[in-house]
């Protein structure tokens, strides 16, 4: 079972003007997979905030992936891919290639993604776009890949 934390970056869903469809959709896409949700919650799109609760979750070694939503685009706000970059001992960049690649073929609007995925100490984490539709088109991609990513990130699969 994937332990997983889901963080909504969104300064109107922080302040209670706006009610948080795209976790909605990440917990929903992962009914694909036997997980538990066992952090949840919505912050400001504030870099600094943003790195110190991905920190926080991450080191806490229950959480074994972090999958953001909001602030990957090119907005003056939109400082996700930034704040996870600052937190991250490696760089996982297929899962958003990836992402990208495929997404495209539904909008071309995919490529203004920034997102970044990555891994601190033993946690993944995965940018996904603001948008419940842009949530579920990213995770369908990625979705089957995850567990394999967990087992090897936490050393139980040393071989392919």
């Amino acid at each position: 079972m994937l332990n997983v934390g889901i963080l909504t970056i969104s300064d109107k869903g922080w302040h209670g003007q706006r009610y948080d469809e795209s976790g909605k959709a990440i917990r929903n896409s992962l009914s694909l997979l036997d997980n538990s949700v066992v952090k949840y919650e919505v912050i400001p799109d504030e870099a600094d905030v943003i790195a110190s609760k991905l920190a926080e979750w991450a080191d806490e070694g229950s959480i074994d992936i972090i999958l953001t939503t909001g602030g990957t685009g090119l907005g003056p706000r939109d400082v996700t891919p930034e704040a996870t970059l600052s937190i991250v001992d490696k760089v996982a960049p297929g899962f958003t290639e990836v992402m990208r690649a495929e997404t495209f073929e539904a909008t071309p609007y995919a490529i203004l993604s920034r997102a970044v995925a990555g891994v601190r100490g033993k946690c993944l984490i995965i940018n996904l776009p603001g948008s419940p539709k842009g949530v579920r088109e990213c995770l369908k991609v990625v979705l089957p890949v995850i567990p394999h990513a967990i087992e090897i990130i936490k050393g139980e699969v040393t071989e392919h």
